[in-house]
């Protein structure tokens, strides 16, 4: 795998990488799908939030200042989200990676680019109303510090002014892969089975519409 780490360049066992990100609002189900694509495709599933937890649960300098601004449900700045990311990706011998939970923002896109040198062979658009999102939050009872109303709230205002964006820039480029992720867990996960489908594609017209923004 070549992800453009210092010293791999003459390695002989250099793959190409396939990356899926999994964009969607909080609480849209982006684990729980990935969780069953990554079962029955074949896929590394790597969840950014999970993995921004688990540096939070280091007890270093990184993990506090993340735990902090997690907290504001503000978002973590790219190079850092990007790096830990990197990391992950080079521990596993795969090469084919659901990101879940990214980009989250523009800037994330472009640190990404920058550093990795690659992109999504698509984007994979959860799309749900907000007020199943937050239901679904607030019903599951994780123990997340930040699964209380008040932050959940500041994470869709979030979503919509950061990650809506990058929604529409790879829109324009015709790589969402948009699906109804306000249906059952199984209606949503037999849409996703026909566009991760071998023999497919991928290459869907762009849609007409704009995507649709949450009204907070």
């Amino acid at each position: 795998m070549d992800l453009h780490k210092e010293g791999d360049t003459g390695s002989a066992k250099q793959k190409k990488v396939k990356i899926v990100f999994v964009i969607g609002g909080p609480g849209s189900g982006k684990g729980t799908q990935c969780k069953r694509i990554a079962q029955q495709f074949g896929y590394t599933h790597l969840s950014v939030g999970e993995i921004l937890r688990q540096e939070t649960s280091s007890g270093s300098e990184t993990g506090s200042m993340i735990q902090k601004i997690m907290k504001e449900g503000k978002l973590v700045p790219s190079d850092v989200t990007v790096r830990l990311l990197q990391q992950a990706m080079q521990g596993i011998d795969n090469d084919k990676f659901l990101i879940d939970g990214f980009p989250r923002d523009e800037e994330n896109v472009k640190v990404f680019e920058d550093l990795t040198k690659m992109e999504p062979e698509f984007v994979l658009y959860l799309d749900c109303p907000q007020d199943e999102m937050e239901k679904r939050l607030l019903s599951r009872n994780e123990g997340r510090e930040d699964d209380n109303i008040e932050t959940i709230r500041k994470r869709f205002k979030v979503f919509v002014e950061s990650t809506l964006p990058t929604i529409e820039y790879y829109e324009s480029k015709g790589k969402i892969r948009k699906v109804d992720a306000g249906k059952s867990i199984d209606e949503v996960f037999e849409s996703i089975k026909v566009i991760f489908s071998p023999g497919k594609d991928n290459k869907v017209p762009p849609s007409k519409h704009k995507c649709k923004c949450l009204i907070l």
